[in-house]
């Protein structure tokens, strides 16, 4: 009887290099032919939905996590070049990537609490059914808000404890690439000249394709980490240390230049949990290794923050000390955010135990203001709309991770990931999937790959055969 071989998942530099050429290719396409952009988005779901259907069970988990992974990096390109199925769609086909993986693959009996989590938004559905205005559309309003946290639910539920090598998990993390490299090339061709359309301090639709500043500059932060951990550990050779640097210039320059500070800023907090976990588990030489490969990323960064000073003609140095075009201070560097996040937790205060109900701040802003502002902030937004049942699910979300990982300690970007969703949801809620699925990405348990001994038959076996 033959012993079942472990499967190990392998990828080499020279696939890394040519699918990252491809991407740029594909940006190129995107930009000078609208209609490419929906051929595109129709290619990677049924692509990603056909490898999970065809390949054997014991890689289907590997090809869940590229699937949702990619979905989740593509999104604002696929937002911005109107080439996705609809607006929210990149959370609906994560949900269905994942329930495929559940059907294949099952989950873990300690995930409950995440159950638990998904139990406890149901009331602010039903007390949104009957709170919410005719000016508000239910279906919709509720599927907005709680698509996002629903998405987190269910990767949780699939990716806790699931088992991945630590190969997969660079390239689960290299797959966060290769659509930021798309909509890199897109964007740089979409505005070539920042110069000429920056005037002010504010968030620019220009400099981010045409599209929401914040979610871009957010996901071009995910491009950031993930090319910043492809420099340290998979590339070997001087030529690759420059292609994965030159690309971290390029898609640093473009998240400066959009003027929205959430995605750096949760960039820098992520490469420095990385950094910290990978220094502090390093051997004496490959310390000195990786302090030559800092001076060097500081360098490029420095560098890059020369750059776009000098193409923003200095806009970006007064956005990141909180001045205006002029060089006065602004009252406000949270630009609304402080006051949105006291208004939700008046909301809490006034209904503390079932919450204001899915959409019910979105419903009381239209009233007093008479306008419709969504919140940047899930952790007042979760505290208002779902009351004491929002406080459950704040401790489930940060204490079991927690708990996981003092079990579980192989994940290198256990805090990196965390701290991306934690980040993410404090300046954007959760208007894109990332930290959603990032969240869950944090709840694989992560093993070390190790050579298959070939053992010698049995003397015994071979008289017998």
């Amino acid at each position: 009887m033959k012993a079942k071989q472990r499967y190990c998942y392998r990828f080499t530099n020279d696939a890394y290099v040519a699918l990252i050429v491809l991407h740029i290719i594909m940006g190129i396409f995107i930009n000078m032919i609208p209609q490419f952009s929906k051929l595109y988005f129709t290619v990677v779901c049924v692509f990603f939905i056909f490898k999970i259907i065809v390949m054997p069970k014991h890689e289907k988990v590997i090809w869940v996590l590229f699937g949702a992974t990619y979905i989740v990096a593509a999104e604002s390109l696929f937002r911005m070049t109107g080439g996705g199925l609809f607006y929210e769609f990149s959370k609906y086909f994560v949900i269905l990537l994942m329930g495929m993986g559940m059907f294949y693959d099952g989950i873990s009996g300690k995930a409950y609490p995440y159950f638990i989590y998904l139990i406890l938004m149901v009331p602010a559905v039903l007390v949104a059914s009957t709170t919410l205005g005719y000016d508000l559309n239910f279906r919709t309003s509720v599927a907005f808000v709680l698509s996002g946290p629903v998405c987190l639910g269910v990767s949780a539920l699939y990716c806790y404890d699931k088992k991945v090598s630590k190969e997969v998990l660079l390239q689960i993390v290299a797959c966060l690439s290769y659509p930021i490299i798309a909509m890199t090339t897109h964007i740089f061709l979409y505005n070539p000249s920042v110069k000429e359309v920056l005037t002010s301090t504010g968030s620019s639709f220009a400099t981010s394709g045409g599209f929401g500043p914040n979610q871009v500059s957010t996901l071009l932060g995910l491009g950031m980490f993930a090319l910043t951990v492809r420099f340290f550990m998979k590339s070997p050779s001087l030529f690759l240390k420059v292609f994965n640097l030159f690309l971290l210039a390029a898609v640093s320059f473009r998240a400066l230049v959009t003027l929205s500070r959430g995605g750096v800023f949760g960039a820098l907090i992520m490469i420095a949990a990385f950094l910290v976990i990978y220094y502090g588990g390093a051997k004496f030489r490959q310390k000195q290794q990786i302090m030559a490969s800092v001076f060097l990323l500081v360098f490029v960064g420095v560098i890059t923050w020369i750059i776009s000073l000098n193409q923003s003609s200095g806009l970006v140095g007064n956005r990141y000390a909180n001045q205006d075009a002029a060089g006065r201070e602004k009252i406000d560097m949270s630009t609304g955010r402080v006051e949105l996040f006291v208004h939700e937790f008046e909301g809490f205060q006034e209904h503390p135990f079932l919450g204001v109900g899915a959409s019910g701040m979105k419903q009381e802003r239209l009233i007093s203001e008479g306008t419709i502002i969504a919140s940047h902030n899930e952790i007042s937004r979760v505290l208002s709309e779902h009351g004491m049942f929002g406080v459950i699910i704040l401790m489930i979300l940060i204490l079991k991770p927690l708990d996981f990982r003092s079990r579980h300690r192989n994940n290198i970007f256990f805090y990196s990931f965390l701290a991306f969703w934690f980040a993410t949801i404090n300046h954007s809620a959760m208007r894109i999937a990332a930290p959603a699925f990032l969240y869950g990405l944090s709840l694989l348990h992560v093993t070390n790959e190790k050579p298959s001994l070939r053992r010698k038959p049995s003397p015994k076996l071979t008289d017998q055969s």
